[in-house]
């Protein structure tokens, strides 16, 4: 008797009659050529057969089950499951640019070399490394001009692209080659800021997987930066270390939805609790309490905790209970219940939002909302998930773009993954990442076990918000301004809060003869900081250049306050973030392997036109801002007619305008392409910066120009055709080795981490 011929139920009650004992599979025809296996429950029913494979190897089949006492799915009697040499995909794809060397397919540890054809500027990873699991080591090589809008968004190995026009509404297109599986953004537009909609694509093979140690710098550095942002919402209880709670209407939901069906293993589906449990205990170190939602599904979905009762019942807010409720929900309690219904549990989500924006419409507009769920992604019932997705986007953005920030929906993909809704399902911004592909469960736990430290303030920086007429402090809580009493002249400067010790502000603020008791600094209303010293950067001498010229000489105009209490932050007091620090990092959502300070002036000065801003003075009664002064940072063929403007401020004579304005120099002004601002007396030493990510950013501090052109009619003018200003550029190796001194100082309150 065969067992195709008979009915289902018959089926499920001869056939293990037939195929062997029941209960058990048979132990023969089960090796792999090159590898080995293990079983999670021997022969018996259920046990899971998990292959592995020699590092720089993968098996061609990835697991079996026992069911029914056969072993599914089943392998060719002629064909034995064997490991394969990884191969990384096709990097061949460099536009204006040369790969070398040549070959037909790469291998595990084979090295790639990229160059630039001539005219061509080189961003990226000059050397990469195809690595064990199937990705190429750094970052997309990319050659090109950067005179569009947007940088030129590369091509990455094993894709294709088309469309090579960069600016505004510009759109390039991707597709993999045949045998691989795109995941990231498959169209991205050129956007008004010089930044590409969605994220760079990838291209994954079937046996491609993020190591664990990507997938929780990636997730923690993203993670870090949320609970920074909600933890500004915070009352604070006392300033003696009790934790800050937030109030039950939140600031930061969390979901978070375990698969429990069939093709999760039981090993792997505790594991995933437990990873869960270990995510929310750390990040309960966090000064913030995010609210949560805890799922877990399989033909149906059970709520281990709702959104509505942890924020409503006292008692439901206890971890340790809602741990319990996870520990209590078992593998083997999903009798009946062992499919997988992806599309149903983000539609519970979506049920407990509406709630939630139904309960506190406003709370919700303000709240972040993440969606983190672990799955294998083998959905075989319940339909496409994505319509779902759709509906919980669109109920948190209103399809408002600026609003897409306040969603973040990740998928953590265990074992082996069926990819095919996994773009639909998770969020797709530049620079971020909200996919991960895991072998196992295993390291991540470890992993997560470092990645929130609650003693350091890492993604705390460049925090701010739109302001209200309540709290104007907020939209500037990094800004200070400086006023340095002389018995001839007082003089007035503007500076930033860097750290909760120090005021980074400019050089030329101070005259010898100046003492720290003559230095006030105002910060937010009603707080009086007292300076301890000021530090001018050394090489800073403004008649170093006087033999050929130059009247004042203004290179490396940068100097430290700093104060004799640190200040204690609040939604009024936040510091500014600084490049080619591990805060800044965080703020730019990238993991710590990527951080890098040629990386951070990569992402914020690649174009050739860089948008930037700096402040007016303070308006006395609200220690805020007067204006907020818009720029163009002149770069590439644009710089040199900023320069050479230069030569047109009174007190300068010389032939070669570079002598004035040399790389450590960043230049605005001017009315072309387009006009700018122009700053006044008594805004040097302002932070020059730029918002990325909604984080502000300092690349400079504001230090001179050609002409003043304000007056009290026109305390606000335009650039003219050859007004320039010019800022220290904080990318400058010798500005950030006098930073680094200074402010990366363990002595200090809450060092900055320099790299």
């Amino acid at each position: 008797m065969e067992c195709k011929q008979l009915n289902w139920l018959m089926l499920a009650m001869i056939c293990p009659l037939v195929a062997g004992k029941y209960g058990s599979c048979p132990e023969e025809n089960l090796d792999i050529t090159g590898g080995s296996f293990v079983l999670s429950n021997g022969f018996s029913d259920k046990s899971f057969l998990r292959y592995i494979c020699p590092d720089g190897y993968y098996p061609s089949v990835q697991s079996r089950r026992c069911q029914y006492g056969l072993w599914t799915p089943k392998t060719s009697t002629q064909k034995t499951p064997e490991c394969k040499k990884v191969t990384c995909p096709n990097p061949r794809v460099l536009k204006n640019g040369q790969v070398t060397p040549y070959k037909e397919r790469y291998y595990v540890n084979d090295t790639t070399t990229y160059s630039c054809h001539s005219d061509y500027k080189f961003r990226g990873s000059a050397v990469r490394v195809c690595k064990p699991n199937g990705k190429w080591s750094g970052s997309t090589p990319i050659c090109g001009h950067d005179s569009d809008h947007c940088p030129d968004p590369g091509v990455p190995p094993g894709s294709s692209r088309t469309g090579h026009m960069f600016n505004i509404n510009d759109k390039v297109k991707y597709r993999c080659d045949s045998s691989l599986t795109l995941i990231g953004s498959k169209e991205r537009v050129c956007q008004d800021g010089g930044q590409w909609s969605g994220t760079e694509p990838q291209c994954y093979a079937d046996f491609t997987y993020d190591t664990p140690e990507e997938a929780s710098e990636a997730f923690s550095s993203a993670l870090k930066s949320n609970l920074a942002v909600s933890q500004q919402f915070e009352e604070e209880e006392d300033q003696h270390g009790k934790k800050i709670i937030l109030d039950q209407a939140g600031r930061l939901d969390i979901y978070i939805a375990v698969d429990a069906s069939d093709s999760i293993n039981e090993e792997d589906f505790n594991k995933a609790k437990q990873t869960t449990k270990m995510l929310i205990k750390k990040i309960s170190y966090y000064q913030v309490s995010p609210n949560y939602e805890i799922l877990v599904f399989a033909t149906d979905v059970t709520r281990i905790i709702s959104m509505r009762d942890f924020k409503k019942n006292k008692d439901a807010r206890n971890l340790m209970q809602v741990f319990e409720n996870l520990d209590s929900f078992t593998y083997d309690g999903r009798v009946g219940q062992t499919g997988t219904n992806i599309a149903k549990v983000y539609s519970t989500i979506l049920d407990s939002m509406k709630i939630e924006e139904l309960t506190d419409p406003k709370g919700f507009l303000e709240t972040q909302h993440v969606i983190i769920m672990f799955t294998d992604g083998q959905a075989n019932m319940g339909g496409n998930p994505i319509p779902k997705v759709k509906q919980i986007k669109h109920l948190v953005t209103k399809n408002d773009p600026k609003r897409e920030k306040k969603l973040d929906l990740y998928v953590f993909g265990v074992g082996d993954v069926n990819k095919r809704y996994m773009n639909g399902m998770v969020s797709q911004r530049d620079q971020e990442k909200h996919f991960f592909m895991l072998p196992y469960l295993d390291e991540v736990q470890k992993t997560f076990d470092s990645m929130i430290d609650e003693s350091t303030s890492v993604g705390l920086c460049g925090i701010h918000q739109d302001y209200d007429d309540d709290n104007k402090r907020r939209a500037y809580p990094w800004l200070a301004q400086i006023n340095v009493a002389r018995s001839s002249h007082s003089s007035n400067c503007m500076g930033s809060l860097v750290t909760s010790s120090y005021i980074l502000t400019a050089a030329h603020c101070f005259k010898e003869g100046d003492t720290p008791e003559r230095i006030f600094v105002t910060l937010e209303k009603g707080l009086a900081v007292k300076v301890e010293k000021y530090i001018l950067h050394p090489d800073y001498d403004i008649t170093a250049k006087q033999h050929m010229g130059i009247k004042e000489y203004y290179e490396f105009d940068v100097a430290l306050i700093k104060l004799k209490n640190a200040v204690t932050m609040s939604v009024n007091l936040r510091p500014i973030c600084v490049p080619c620090t591990r805060e800044t990092n965080g703020a730019l959502k990238l993991s710590d392997s990527d951080g890098t300070c040629k990386k951070h002036e990569e992402l914020l000065m690649s174009n050739e036109l860089v948008e930037a801003s700096f402040t007016s003075q303070m308006e006395p009664s609200t220690h805020v801002p007067r204006k907020i002064r818009n720029i163009t940072i002149k770069r590439g063929k644009y710089r040199d007619a900023c320069v050479e403007d230069a030569k047109k401020a009174a007190g300068i004579n010389v032939t070669n305008a570079k002598d004035v304005v040399t790389d450590n120099f960043l230049c605005s002004g001017g009315t072309e392409p387009k006009t700018d601002d122009v700053a006044c007396r008594g805004e040097g030493g302002g932070a020059t910066y730029v918002n990325k990510k909604d984080r502000l950013i300092q690349v400079g501090v504001l230090s001179w120009g050609v002409k003043d052109i304000c007056s009290r009619r026109n305390p606000d003018p335009l650039s003219q055709a050859h007004t320039r200003d010019y800022h220290a550029n904080l990318f400058s190796e010798k500005i950030q080795s006098f930073l680094k001194e200074h402010l990366g100082n363990d002595n200090i309150d809450q060092p900055l981490s320099f790299f």
